[in-house]
């Protein structure tokens, strides 16, 4: 039986009566020194029993990543984006050379087609048919009666950002509105990306590639939590990545990050400059930026994609090019998904609301190519666009409309109060510009003052640099308000295959994972804890006691603090003892908070966000202690929250995971 547990005592089950849960264990004082800034809460207390310990950190020269480099033949990076996916790879023998995939079959007028939709096709049946153009080219030749049976995907991404209590049974709706969990319509997608690309290397070898030569990585944003970071690395375990035994074969890395890396790379011809002016910052335009870094500069990267905003300040360290963050990541939903929504939202002005519904249930197809047209409108908008844009309506949505309303969509637009928008006799919206660029407007005035905010902080006043990079970034639209915002506090750059940047470096994060020396914590991480009970200074109703002792309840013992510097490899330890030598489970519950003050697990924004698991099943075959040392090392400076543990009195490994899914 499996055993949920609190410090010294109780479990952190939710039974009325705590006096009543024999579950418990301790935390031990043992004699390593703390060497930490901040200390334990039970310490300050001066309670010198049982109190947790206080976090030593260590740094861990052998960082498993890199150990694990050498035994992969080639890379693979796997961008998956909210509106566009793909991969590229590079051999470990040729870092240098790195392989964007083969072009994709199908594409749209004006659209680069280097990547593919992300859009996923399913069966009636509801298995995987197609993806990206194929899928989307399919799902439209279908007769609108059989279309409503398939199961077709896009933009499915941003759940994993949106949902505040993600699971491995969280559902995504198709576009005919039935449902389907989203873990394997992630999965599917993996499977396609690593077949496609072990095909590519295959050809390219001349012999069968196998996927176990393969080290692959995965994009998520940085401002992604850790249960959606974690829900990635299922989703590619079922699609036969990697495995749980094999867990280091996969690497999570973050959007801005990947950027980041392949940025500090660029030399002049690579890049534009939207800010052609004097120095700033002690630079001059006529520098090169990649061969121009000096000691210590730094700067920023926007990443501004389909469904989220990414923004990372690094600081690059010569002459290796090791990068420092020194900001946690920041950033929101404000991609370039967030204009379609003001496309939507003006059909609805124009059409109403109920018929838009209908109409996207009713002709899944035809809405998605209504989309398509506006997308390929939308990437024609730019601040000194003079002459309209016209967006092709699909036959059926004119049809639908005039059988729903009994007018013409014609008549709606004379009748609606929408200035700017006109009927073309050729079937289509006709837009003015300015109306074009009142549905950039909300989305780019929160990137905007999101990054007002951010050049507000002391650690980023003095950046040299601003990267501007993703899908987002190619709009003219955001470039112009990115220059006028900032053009005079710092140098403004665009990489030119700017869609491809987080790929690029994606690929040179799996070649070199210790690129990244030093991270922020987005959060404040810790356990909830027993320390003794002191009059004064704990809350009345944090009292409990328990076989004459009295206890202060709800502690939050902190391991890490949010904004706070962790390097690569750097260790938060804690030592754990089961209360029972029979105990062979300890579960400890994982909290956090966007806060540094936190004093209780109780404390407005504090959530549970996940479980510490220490097995000790496999560790019981020699004789061991009575008061038996569990001691567990915590790593926060990797993309991805690690943990180890050793049965001190053994020197075994304890089997240990952090579930931030199942909790």
């Amino acid at each position: 039986m499996m055993e949920s547990v609190g410090v010294y005592g109780f479990c952190g089950c939710k039974a009325k009566n705590k006096m009543k849960c024999d579950s418990r264990w301790e935390i031990t004082a043992a004699e390593t020194a703390p060497t930490s800034a901040y200390s334990s809460p039970a310490r300050s207390l001066g309670d010198t029993g049982i109190t947790p310990l206080s976090p030593s950190h260590i740094v861990n020269d052998a960082d498993p990543n890199v150990s694990e480099q050498q035994t992969f033949l080639v890379v693979v990076a796997i961008d998956f984006g909210t509106t566009s996916s793909g991969y590229a790879y590079s051999f470990t023998k040729e870092p240098e050379c790195i392989h964007v995939m083969r072009r994709w079959e199908g594409g749209d007028p004006g659209v680069s087609n280097q990547k593919t939709p992300t859009t996923i096709l399913l069966t009636p049946e509801r298995k995987f048919h197609s993806f990206g153009y194929a899928a989307r080219d399919f799902y439209h030749d279908l007769d609108p009666t059989e279309a409503k049976q398939w199961l077709y995907l896009e933009k499915f991404k941003m759940k994993l950002h949106t949902t505040g209590d993600l699971t491995m049974d969280t559902d995504l709706t198709a576009a005919n509105g039935k449902k389907v969990k989203a873990l394997e319509i992630f999965a599917y997608a993996l499977q396609y990306f690593k077949e496609q690309a072990l095909k590519e290397l295959s050809d390219q070898a001349g012999s069968e590639f196998e996927n176990s030569d393969v080290r692959w990585v995965i994009t998520v944003p940085a401002i992604w939590k850790q249960p959606a970071k974690q829900f990635m690395r299922q989703a590619a375990y079922q699609a036969g990545l990697a495995s749980p035994e094999n867990s280091e074969q996969l690497i999570i890395a973050l959007e801005p990050e990947a950027a980041s890396i392949y940025c500090r790379k660029l030399r002049l011809h690579q890049m534009i400059e939207l800010s052609g002016k004097a120095a700033v910052n002690g630079y001059s335009a006529s520098d090169t930026v990649g061969a121009g870094f000096a000691q210590g500069d730094k700067y920023v990267v926007v990443d501004s994609g389909g469904g989220t905003v990414d923004l990372t300040v690094h600081q690059i360290r010569l002459p290796e090019g090791h990068l420092k963050e020194l900001y946690k990541a920041t950033g929101g939903p404000y991609g370039s998904l967030g204009v379609d929504y003001e496309f939507e939202k003006l059909l609805c002005k124009i059409f109403g609301e109920d018929f838009i519904e209908q109409f996207k249930i009713k002709r899944p197809a035809a809405w998605v190519d209504l989309m398509i047209a506006f997308e390929s409108r939308k990437r024609a908008a730019a601040p000194d666009r003079t002459n309209p844009l016209n967006i092709t309506l699909p036959f059926s949505f004119i049809d639908y409309y005039k059988k729903f309303r009994g007018h013409s969509v014609e008549h709606a637009l004379r009748k609606s109060n929408v200035d700017f928008v006109k009927w073309s006799s050729q079937g289509m919206l006709r837009m003015s510009p300015d109306a074009m660029n009142a549905l950039f407007k909300p989305t780019i005035d929160s990137i905007i003052e999101h990054l007002r905010d951010l050049f507000q902080k002391p650690e980023v006043c003095t950046v040299k640099f601003l990267f501007l990079v993703g899908g987002f970034a190619e709009a003219p639209l955001l470039q112009q308000a990115v220059h006028a915002a900032f053009g005079d506090k710092c140098r403004i750059i665009i990489p030119q295959d700017v869609g491809l940047t987080i790929l690029k470096g994606a690929v040179l994060f799996g070649l070199d994972p210790a690129v990244i020396k030093v991270r922020r914590s987005p959060l404040t991480y810790g356990v909830g804890v027993l320390n003794r009970y002191v009059e004064g200074k704990h809350p009345p109703e944090k009292l409990l006691v328990k076989d004459g002792t009295r206890w202060c309840t709800d502690v939050f013992d902190k391991f890490i603090s949010a904004d706070q510097s962790v390097a690569l490899g750097e260790l938060v330890k804690r030592s754990y003892t089961p209360a029972k030598p029979s105990q062979l489970v300890i579960v400890i519950n994982i909290y956090s908070s966007e806060l540094d003050a936190v004093s209780f697990i109780t404390d407005p924004g504090v959530k549970k966000c996940g479980t510490l698991r220490l097995d000790l099943t496999g560790t019981s075959g020699t004789a061991v202690p009575a008061r038996r040392e569990i001691q567990t090392l915590m790593q926060f400076g990797d993309t991805e929250i690690k943990a180890t543990a050793i049965d001190v009195a053994t020197s075994k490994s304890v089997k240990v995971g952090i579930d931030f899914l199942n909790y």
